[in-house]
């Protein structure tokens, strides 16, 4: 059994502190758990609760109406909401079957959107958001390790199940190294780029996790890349500095960052070739206009 903090439950539900508290006063509903310093806190069956809550009041239902529902009630109203529901409504839910290790409901939201939108629309409008919105692309993750776990092995399926099925690249095609470098270790959002680079016809030669700066001049030297996609989740600021200044200088190719990253803006001051990405929908259009160059 996990707890939470007001602040983790602001970040995993969308329902705001102030709201949390005002509740708390009314209603009967909500009685967080307080340490001995008086500080709140949330227990997974609270969090739960409060994911189904926070669908409901953002589809019209007051709260004064919710908190006579039963919990049958509300799942009952969740559950019709969700046939149609908005991203935040199939984050809460991907959310709440990640909570509970539900893998068939973890499926069934993402595979709605992807019929609803696409594989590459799915993962970077609903995907990414609920791995950020958790914690997980960050490796400063909101749930606990076995969900972690739960949750990168279902995408990591999904991932590789879908580059399969992809065509293979035409032999003129533009190319692409992604790697993590030294004591790097969460490529989720890696694999989601390398599944989005090679849909759009790029190709691609993923070296994953923990890849020494000198080895990528040897591989940049027999595959003549386009481009270098890195992230970096865990790293310091000055590592990450140190480690793109690195790159920079050995290899005269654009280098696309995304990920954690302190004074993100001052990464491109490093060098012309560093091309920072704020959201994962930046990452189609510059891809496109790296190859037009």
């Amino acid at each position: 059994m996990s707890n939470y903090t007001m602040a983790q439950i602001v970040s995993l539900t969308g329902i705001k502190s102030h709201t949390l508290r005002k509740w708390e006063s009314r209603y009967n509903f909500l009685e967080p758990l307080r340490t001995d310093t008086n500080i709140r806190y949330y227990t997974d069956e609270q969090l739960k609760k409060l994911l189904n809550i926070g669908i409901l009041t953002r589809n019209g239902y007051r709260i004064s109406k919710i908190d006579g529902m039963s919990e049958a009630d509300m799942h009952a109203q969740v559950s019709k909401i969700l046939l149609e529901g908005s991203p935040e409504d199939e984050i809460s839910a991907l959310i709440l079957s990640v909570m509970t290790l539900n893998e068939d409901e973890f499926d069934r939201t993402v595979n709605a959107e992807i019929i609803k939108t696409g594989l590459i629309s799915t993962i970077t409008g609903l995907i990414y958001p609920f791995l950020a919105q958790v914690g997980v692309l960050w490796g400063v993750n909101k749930v606990m390790p076995a969900q972690e776990h739960f949750i990168s092995n279902l995408i990591r399926q999904k991932i590789f199940t879908a580059i399969e099925l992809l065509p293979k690249p035409l032999a003129n095609a533009p190319k692409a190294v992604l790697f993590l470098t030294e004591n790097e270790n969460h490529e989720i959002g890696l694999l989601l780029a390398s599944y989005i680079a090679q849909k759009i016809g790029w190709r691609v030669y993923y070296l994953g996790q923990n890849v020494p700066i000198e080895n990528l001049k040897m591989v940049a030297d027999i595959t003549k890349p386009d481009v270098l996609v890195t992230m970096f989740i865990v790293q310091t600021a000055k590592t990450i500095e140190t480690r793109l200044r690195n790159l920079s200088s050995q290899l005269d190719v654009p280098i696309i960052v995304s990920g954690y990253v302190e004074n993100a803006e001052s990464l491109t001051s490093i060098s012309e070739q560093i091309h920072y990405l704020s959201r994962p929908d930046e990452f189609i259009p510059l891809l496109n206009t790296i190859k037009a160059q």
